[in-house]
């Protein structure tokens, strides 16, 4: 599998928003050193855990420190934007930072009511995400209704993000998919994509194309590589009891804590479905993860307290899979 990874500027108590993005930028030189093939970034808006709110802005300043490695979003959430504005956003993109840029979409309407009323989209669906889809596969090739500028050069790839629903719509248009969530092992989800690449509709000599996304976090030892995956495993827990995602916190600051019954078992939870020991027990869990789901390539969303430990993580799974 080729290896790429997605980084969500997440932010850690006591730090500010803009250091999470710095060091979102000293991330990406270091993959880029290692060979990982991309490295994208998100979008979400008003999230505590997380400053990355405008993929756009920081793959500007993602292509000015980088040379060489793919740079994209994983993933701009159309229903949020008109498809001429993501068109005219990634052309110019693929104009400063040309065969670099990968455009990844997703339908997410924002993370609380608050935050869909802010955002103009409360008490509405995420639309026509086909059409959409389509409209905009368009102004990026060329074929819309209007020409945005910069001119097209060459198209800039689409993929399709499915976290939480089915891979019908990559099928239907041809385009890449890339897949996360908990059940990735899961049936269902070896079901569906045997179903996507068995009713695949090639767009312009497009092939079915896999990628999945997941927790990946290597360390010397099991154990070591389990409390680094605590403080991600944690908030998750944090945000299922609050409704707010907060800021990665320290596992001593974790471990000081009283721990509710139910507390210990989603965090217990997230540990579990989350890929994190040492290179040889994570090996034979990418292995069976591609075994599995025929991938080819994994995008790890790996993040951790520890910055020094995160990029020493990046560092060994990226020998691990050469």
């Amino acid at each position: 599998m080729r290896l790429s990874l997605i980084d969500r500027s997440r932010t850690r108590a006591g730090q500010s928003d803009a250091s999470a993005l710095e060091g979102t930028l000293s991330r990406a030189v270091e993959a880029e050193g290692l060979g990982y093939h991309r490295f994208w970034v998100a979008e979400h808006h008003a999230v505590p855990g997380i400053a990355s709110a405008s993929p756009p802005v920081l793959l500007a300043a993602l292509g000015a420190r980088t040379s060489r490695i793919r740079i994209g979003s994983g993933g701009v959430m159309l229903p949020l934007h008109q498809p001429m504005v993501v068109a005219e956003q990634f052309l110019l993109l693929e104009a400063l930072h040309p065969g670099r840029i990968d455009l990844g979409l997703g339908r997410s309407l924002g993370f609380t009511p608050a935050v869909r009323r802010a955002l103009r989209r409360e008490g509405q669906d995420a639309g026509d995400f086909d059409a959409d889809l389509r409209e905009l596969r368009g102004y990026l090739t060329g074929h819309g209704e209007v020409t945005p500028r910069p001119a097209v050069t060459r198209p800039v790839p689409m993929f399709v993000l499915s976290v939480h629903q089915g891979v019908e719509v990559a099928s239907r248009l041809g385009l890449p998919v890339v897949v996360g969530g908990p059940d990735l092992l899961a049936d269902e989800t070896a079901h569906s994509l045997a179903e996507y690449r068995r009713t695949f509709r090639p767009w312009r000599g497009s092939e079915p194309s896999v990628t999945v996304s997941c927790d990946v976090t290597v360390a010397d030892d099991d154990a070591t590589a389990r409390e680094l995956a605590l403080p991600e495993a944690w908030a998750m827990a944090e945000a299922r009891r609050t409704g707010e995602f907060p800021p990665l916190r320290s596992v001593g600051s974790i471990r000081g804590e009283s721990w509710s019954t139910q507390v210990r078992d989603r965090v217990e939870a997230g540990l579990d479905r989350a890929v994190a020991g040492s290179p040889g027990t994570v090996r034979r869990a990418l292995e069976q993860l591609a075994e599995r789901t025929g991938a080819d390539e994994l995008m790890a969303s790996t993040s951790t307290f520890d910055t020094s430990a995160l990029r020493e993580s990046d560092r060994m799974l990226a020998a691990l899979v050469r």
